[in-house]
């Protein structure tokens, strides 16, 4: 998930072939041109193409003829090194150029010629169809003089003709600030509110008195009416705002606005449905994601693709994985699992907290007042192991269960039951990429203390929610599981490095504490043991305060422990405490809640938004959600409620943070295979998959060109270039599944 990368020309070939070379051009003056001979007039000097393609001189452009049958953009490519950027200053990228046979995908890219091949700007015009004049402005965000324009023709079946003329990467233009279209200034959640649920909005205005607004139906007839009340300033986007509240009014319908102010609001329903179907689609997301298997596309339509990983060319494949170099002398069977996020890695720190709260989606089903297990029982997801007997939702988790016992160290090697932090590509890859078609050498990374523990503690889950199912599949999790623990108390400062982000997200965790109580509290609960009982209570995280202002996640999972302790039945001295501790958490983020001019529980020091802030504003719901299931109260159900609006479209930017859900939603997260925006014949993300969120410190060159300054809710944009602001990931999702279930089953 963190320090992703993409690769601008992944092969150091594609930067060698140089037509000619020139030296760099001077930085500094105003309105200064970077590109040398861009107009094409006398000669070709000094682009340079891939060897697979020829060019030259055609009425004075430059043409090429690019070869059929390449996979990837950048294996057919020309371009222009040792181009000169300075940071902060706005350059306009220009250039005219046609394809033919008309409709083919041009990725034009500015970025890094040298490793790690950062992208600053790129856009992929459909040539001769979307015009053939193409003008773009930018911020660049390095100090370079390694810097390269490129044109990347590859991933065609058949041959066709790039000629281009006019090319210009002028420096010292006035910037275009980016102005986000945030639509009309009445805020809801665009998808659905519960009948007898809160229902709240937000209007941005100037105003400082209250204004009347109207709810009208479908047909446009006003079936409730009031006032707002002012709220002041949101700190957490710089807007004056005022808050609505119309849950008085009760009956369903769909097609329904909110107007005040002049504006009306974009539509939404009053019905529980729609939480079914996002239960059910946000579930969905992971069987796309799985590795090692084809993704049929009659259970998928239009996301169907070929087995990735499995050892087929170009694949080197996950059956039979070495270490890095140094770290060990034997190989491993770590196929299957779910990839991450948008790249082909796969992390079991990351697995864990996800496998964690889908079985706990499940299993709070089984215990909570309001929940139905069968909701995602056999037959509910359509995946293949959909007539077996077993909840799907179980066969889902099952598949990165496999995987993450396959990366425990084995028996009779150095540091035996420990677990393997995570597993893959040697370098960076690029956009777009199959994971049948990445060609980079796998690899184990090196044992950790916390990878260990995350096994020991889902291992455990799984030994209870599967011994109705598969009593042999349930002993052979717990025994893992009680070996990793072992290994995990021999081996207590085993830390990932965070400086291992080569090819993947490191994932550095050097506080195990929580991970350690987390572990103890899943075993107890499967076992029932003294062992691990005793561990609970001596714990110092066991009487500290997990509930903070971000959540938990996958670096901070004691939340995980404390939640399953309060609600999974079991004997643990002092219960009673521990019910009252999240009970206790969730009054504060009510209390966050009532007092947020956007109703939200999230308010990070100083709206400093933290990377994947959706899922931690859905996880903090999630304790408001556990608080109701210990209580009873209605005022966490509703808190928990309200959270989803945030995510569904009453926020700053009017966006609904899952894509296919509500009139506006998130379209383009980061993904390699999800990546329709840079390739036509690639899908969008499926429905139900949660973009990122804001994230105050826009780490990726692209939201850095066009985020600079941007106050809270506003730094998102939703473009795949943006690895740190619009990935999609498993432990994300599986926060919108556990919410999305819970709402459905309060409908």
């Amino acid at each position: 998930m963190k320090r992703r990368r993409t690769a601008l020309l992944s092969l150091p070939a594609l930067l060698a072939t140089a037509l000619t070379a020139l030296p760099s051009a001077p930085a500094g003056a105003e309105e200064t041109e970077q590109v040398r001979n861009g107009t094409f007039d006398t000669t070709t000097d000094p682009w340079w193409t891939t060897p697979n393609v020829t060019a030259g001189l055609s009425d004075g452009r430059l043409c090429a003829d690019v070869p059929g049958g390449t996979t990837n953009r950048w294996d057919a490519a020309v371009g222009q090194n040792d181009i000169t950027l300075v940071k902060g200053e706005s350059y306009r990228f220009s250039f005219s150029a046609t394809g033919t046979p008309a409709g083919h995908v041009v990725r034009a890219i500015v970025g890094l010629s040298v490793e790690p091949y950062d992208t600053y700007h790129e856009v992929t015009p459909q040539l001769s169809v979307s015009g053939d004049t193409y003008s773009y402005t930018f911020t660049s965000p390095v100090d370079t003089d390694r810097g390269q324009v490129g044109f990347q023709l590859g991933g065609s079946a058949d041959a066709w003709r790039f000629c281009m003329d006019d090319v210009s990467l002028l420096g010292g233009v006035a910037p275009e600030p980016y102005e986000p279209d945030t639509g009309p200034r009445v805020r809801v959640n665009q998808v659905a509110y519960l009948p007898a649920g809160p229902k709240n909005a937000t209007l941005v205005t100037d105003a400082t008195a209250k204004l009347p607004w109207e709810l009208k139906n479908s047909g446009g007839t006003v079936v409730a009416r009031g006032t707002t009340v002012p709220r002041g300033l949101d700190a957490s986007s710089g807007q004056n705002v005022h808050s609505i509240d119309f849950g008085a009014y009760r009956k369903k319908g769909s097609g329904l606005t909110l107007v005040a102010d002049g504006e009306t609001s974009r539509p939404f329903d009053i019905d529980a449905s729609a939480y079914e179907r996002l239960r059910i689609d946000s579930a969905k997301y992971y069987y796309t994601q799985r590795s090692g298997i084809a993704i049929r596309d009659d259970l998928r339509p239009g996301y169907g693709r070929p087995a990735g990983h499995v050892g087929v060319a170009p694949n080197k494949g996950d059956t039979d994985v070495p270490c890095q170099p140094g770290v060990c002398e034997y190989s491993l069977d770590v196929s299957g699992g779910w990839y991450d996020a948008g790249d082909h890695g796969k992390y079991v720190v990351n697995g864990g907290i996800s496998t964690w709260e889908l079985l706990s989606t499940y299993e709070r089903a089984l215990h909570a007042r309001t929940g139905d297990a069968g909701k995602l029982g056999d037959g509910t997801l359509d995946i293949p192991e959909s007539g077996n007997r077993v909840p799907d939702l179980l066969d889902e988790a099952r598949w990165e269960l496999d995987f993450l016992l396959r990366m425990q160290v084995p028996d009779g090697k150095p540091l035996a039951g420990m677990a393997h932090h995570k597993m893959h590509d040697e370098q960076w890859t690029g956009l777009p990429l199959l994971p049948s078609d990445d060609p980079q050498k796998r690899e184990l990374h090196p044992p950790s203390t916390a990878a260990t523990l995350n096994l020991a503690a889902t291992a455990a889950q799984a030994a209870r929610l599967y011994r109705p199912y598969d009593k042999a599949f349930a002993g052979r999790a717990l025994a893992a599981a009680r070996k990793a623990w072992s290994a995990a108390l021999a081996h207590p400062d085993r830390y990932a490095s965070e400086n291992d982000g080569i090819g993947g997200g490191a994932y550095p965790d050097r506080d195990v504490a929580d991970d350690f109580y987390w572990a103890a509290a899943e075993l107890y609960l499967s076992t029932g043991e003294r062992q691990f009982r005793e561990y609970v209570l001596k714990s110092p995280v066991h009487g500290a305060d997990l509930f903070q202002p971000l959540g938990f996640d996958w670096a901070r999972t004691g939340a995980a422990g404390r939640l399953d302790l309060a609600t999974v039945p079991n004997k643990l001295p002092g219960r009673d405490e521990v019910r009252q501790s999240v009970v206790k958490g969730a009054d504060r983020y009510l209390a966050t809640l009532k007092a947020h001019p956007y109703g939200m529980p999230y308010a990070p020091d100083g709206n400093v938004y933290d990377w994947g802030s959706s899922h931690q504003v859905l996880n903090i719901a999630v304790v408001l959600a556990t608080a109701y299931d210990i209580t009873g109260a209605s005022k966490y159900r509703d808190g928990a409620l309200q959270s989803m609006d945030y995510i569904l479209g009453r926020n700053a930017l009017n966006i609904s943070y899952v894509t296919g859900y509500g009139e506006v939603s998130a379209q383009n997260q980061h993904s390699r295979w999800y990546a329709r925006q840079l390739d036509p014949n690639q899908p969008n993300p499926p429905k139900g998959t949660l973009a990122g969120g804001p994230n105050s410190s826009i780490q990726d060159p692209y939201a850095q060109s066009k985020l600079q300054g941007c106050v809270g809710q506003f730094c998102y944009i939703d473009d795949i270039q943006s690895w740190s602001t619009n990935e999609h990931t498993i432990n994300w999702n599986a926060a919108l599944t556990r919410m999305a279930s819970f709402v459905a089953d309060q409908g």
